[in-house]
């Protein structure tokens, strides 16, 4: 019996200590921490506190994910925030795909600074997806949707297949975010793949429906697909992120916010 792939090489947290301004950064569904390492630690060396965690259900088996729900995917990442607004003066939150959405929660529940996002989910556009309660208990898992990338030879290190039960748990998290939106009042900032086959601009338009009270930039990444973290507009995100950073705290980015 053939063993299966190891995701342990893939599923290191990273954490970096810096300045009394911090990010927290979520990789998304199916995925690791290795997608979003790089620019982790670009934020790092450009004097950040960092912190990247391990979403449970991730870095072992698919089987695991099927197994979770999505509070615990929030409340690992929120744990995060904690942790670095104990100690910093300023937290913005960032994430890829799913984990952009798990960054607008927390943007629309804790008192951050700033949202970066790369193609954020926000609607799930899959037709299978409003059965999902009912396929959960027949079909365990379908084809996978990691590696969305352009650049040859790139490896985010997702799961081979995609988890139905905890598909279904995403599309519930997607649409209770989008009813928080409304709340979230820190600029946001969005890099948008022109290509994307995994997350579709219907997730965008929610998110610019949503945003009546922040403000919203976005930015298109011409050159890379899904994974943008790993593709050929990696620096540009990593470097516009940390010009984002900067220009928001030195107009004194301080963010107020409704509580969920």
């Amino acid at each position: 019996m053939t063993a299966g792939p190891d995701h342990s090489a893939f599923s290191s947290p990273f954490s970096g200590e810096g300045s009394p301004t911090g990010i927290v950064l979520s990789h998304g569904f199916t995925a690791s921490p290795h997608g979003l390492r790089a620019w982790a630690q670009a934020l790092a060396a450009a004097g950040f506190a960092v912190r990247l965690p391990l979403l449970p259900g991730h870095g072992t088996s698919w089987q695991d994910l099927n197994r979770t729900r999505w509070q615990q995917w929030h409340d690992a990442l929120d744990e995060a925030y904690l942790e670095l607004d104990a100690e910093c003066d300023q937290v913005f939150v960032a994430g890829l795909s799913m984990g952009g959405t798990l960054a607008l929660r927390i943007a629309a529940t804790r008192p951050v600074t700033g949202v970066i996002l790369v193609n954020p989910g926000l609607v799930l556009d899959d037709p299978r997806a409003p059965w999902g309660g009912v396929l959960k208990l027949v079909l365990k898992s379908v084809a996978a949707i990691g590696n969305d990338i352009l650049k040859p030879g790139m490896e985010e290190g997702a799961y081979t297949r995609t988890p139905v039960a905890a598909a279904h748990e995403v599309n519930k998290m997607f649409k209770d975010t989008v009813r928080l939106l409304p709340r979230i009042t820190a600029p946001v900032q969005v890099y948008r793949s022109t290509v994307d086959h995994v997350v579709s601009d219907s997730s965008v338009a929610a998110l610019r429906r949503g945003l009546t009270h922040a403000p919203l930039e976005v930015v298109r990444l011409e050159n890379s697909y899904h994974v943008a973290t790993l593709d050929n507009d990696a620096e540009l995100i990593f470097q516009g992120s940390i010009d984002f950073i900067r220009r928001v705290r030195q107009a004194g980015g301080e963010v107020r916010h409704g509580q969920a």
